[in-house]
């Protein structure tokens, strides 16, 4: 058990360290790399090399050709909604500009995903969605910024859950990153805006009630008003 657990975690920091070094253009597109080369550089067996370079492929990042080696993919073939490249861009420092470019995905799903859950959410996904919002307001009081997005992100995924719609619900994760990065890289205010606490209680509410159009419309509050605490942190103060 304990080498299944080493094996997994060189494989967890082979795999972050090559993608973050290709988000971050410290491997710049075109680049090749070798299995030979990445067991040198992190320490690991060319199984676990070769593990991580298959993940990374199917991300996108790499692509694998025989007597070309492993290359370095441009932008434009990453698979952009993996959560792991979400987080990989984040840490890089991409943040304002990525979030926003978050922000405006965001605004073209939620908005609609609330609307539905208006329509299709069971009793119980409305009980666990007041029982976020009220998590909510008890840790943005204290300002316990932790559990706060913990509530935030069950909100969300509860959320996109009762939309009923496959395809929103997949994105739960993508919306996860979103809330995770805005608070690991200190992009929320110490005490969550109280208007944006209650914006989620609206929405939480409209979907009890039925109220699609209130739904839709508190929710794309809720995105507006996250964009613009990221482009000024003061705004949610």
């Amino acid at each position: 058990m304990a080498s299944d657990v080493t094996v997994g975690e060189l494989h967890g920091s082979v795999l972050t360290g090559i993608g973050t070094r290709i988000v971050s253009g410290d491997h710049a597109a075109g680049a090749v790399l070798t299995l030979d080369s990445v067991g040198v550089e992190y320490g690991v067996s060319r199984t676990v090399a070769r593990e991580a370079i298959r993940v990374l492929e199917s991300m996108g990042l790499v692509a694998s050709r025989r007597r070309v080696g492993i290359t370095v993919q441009p932008r434009d073939r990453w698979n952009v909604f993996d959560p792991r490249l979400i987080r990989w861009r984040l840490d890089a420092g991409e943040r304002t500009d990525f979030l926003l470019t978050l922000s405006e995905l965001r605004r073209g799903f939620e908005p609609v995903a609330a609307a539905l859950a208006a329509e299709r959410a069971d009793e119980h996904q409305c009980r666990i969605l007041a029982a976020a919002v009220s998590d909510m307001v008890v840790h943005g009081r204290s300002g316990d910024l932790t559990q706060y997005l913990l509530a935030d992100k069950i909100f969300h995924r509860t959320l996109l859950e009762a939309s009923g719609n496959e395809m929103f619900r997949a994105l739960s994760e993508v919306v996860g990153e979103v809330l995770t990065g805005r608070t690991h890289h200190g992009m929320m205010p110490t005490r969550p805006n109280p208007a944006a606490i209650a914006l989620h209680d609206d929405v939480a509410r409209a979907i009890r009630l039925r109220d699609a159009e209130a739904a839709e419309l508190a929710m794309r509050e809720i995105i507006v008003e996250a964009a613009a605490a990221v482009q000024d942190p003061t705004h949610s103060g």
